[in-house]
């Protein structure tokens, strides 16, 4: 027993680091699909490094109306997805899952936008009380959404444990499979999209402080900190394509400690977060952000397709 919390442990750590250093390179290769699809050869996949060791070296900037809220805030936000990647199997299904189950997952990434929303109120601009103030909408209805749908792979599985629903899954192949497991794969998507700013929610490269949400909240933030809050929102896009390819499709998922085994579930989880880059890359290119009022609209659909999961669980 206590040899296999050793090697989970062990996995947990190399699998969370893994994650975090390849978080950058999932947004490069966004931007880059996206830069083909406008015709221009856009930046390289790894210019997301480039900038990230920029702005590591450039001084910080604090406002003198911001309280200590504004100075943890980064700090909060990149222990929180580290906390929460311990519990998500990335390559293999061994991890700290022991130690928390989906719960703790959702409410470890509810932190970090909590703190978020608060360091956006904290030094009293204008644009960082409307970003938190349509953060709080938003998630509003997408954290039940993400409970719901991951809550339907905990009905099939049996269990709320993030790796036991992948090792589950992954042994059982179709057997598994039925209608409930496609709706709650179709709710998670949305929810990935709003919870991490991207098109239709938010859009991630503009500079239009109107329409911003995530980025108007971390307007005032400079230098490392800058650095930091730019790190933990790219490691939580990474850590819900890890999430919605290892918890809904798991196949491939390294299930023993043989190297032909490792080396299937890296190669897998490669290609299924590949795939989720594409399709976040399309979405982005072939649709506008939609206006903001409109937005509860398509929350409130993932929300239904969710409950849905779950109802057609008992149903068929």
């Amino acid at each position: 027993m206590v040899h296999d919390m050793i090697i989970s442990s062990v996995f947990a750590v190399v699998q969370a680091l893994a994650m975090l250093a390849l978080s950058p390179l999932m947004i490069g290769v966004i931007r880059k699909i996206k830069a083909w699809f406008q015709g221009r050869k856009g930046a390289s996949i790894v210019q997301p490094y480039y900038d990230m060791a920029k702005l590591f070296r450039k001084e910080t900037v604090v406002s003198d109306q911001a309280s200590w809220v504004f100075r943890v805030t980064p700090y909060v936000a990149i222990a929180s997805v580290m906390v929460a990647a311990l519990l998500v199997p990335f390559f293999t299904i061994y991890s700290l899952g022991f130690v928390g189950d989906l719960i703790v997952v959702i409410y470890l990434m509810t932190m970090f936008k909590f703190f978020m929303v608060l360091a956006g109120l904290d030094t009293g601009s204008a644009f960082g009380g409307m970003g938190s103030s349509r953060e709080l909408m938003v998630s509003s209805i997408v954290e039940p959404t993400m409970l719901l749908a991951i809550f339907t792979m905990a009905l099939i599985t049996g269990t709320t444990n993030l790796s036991s629903i992948s090792e589950t899954l992954a042994i059982s192949g179709i057997d598994l499979v039925r209608p409930a497991l496609f709706l709650a794969t179709a709710a998670f998507f949305i929810s990935l999209l709003a919870e991490n700013a991207r098109v239709p929610f938010d859009n991630p490269s503009t500079h239009l402080e109107l329409t911003m949400i995530h980025e108007a909240m971390v307007l005032e933030y400079s230098g490392r900190n800058l650095a930091l809050m730019e790190a933990a929102s790219w490691m939580k896009l990474m850590l819900y394509s890890v999430i919605l390819s290892n918890v809904f499709f798991p196949w491939g998922i390294a299930t023993d400690l043989t190297v032909l085994g490792m080396i299937g579930g890296i190669a897998a989880i490669l290609v299924k977060v590949l795939f989720v880059a594409i399709a976040i890359a399309i979405i982005e290119s072939g649709m506008a952000k939609m206006r903001l009022f409109r937005l509860p609209n398509l929350l409130t659909l993932s929300f239904t397709l969710a409950l849905l999961a779950v109802t057609s669980y008992y149903i068929l």
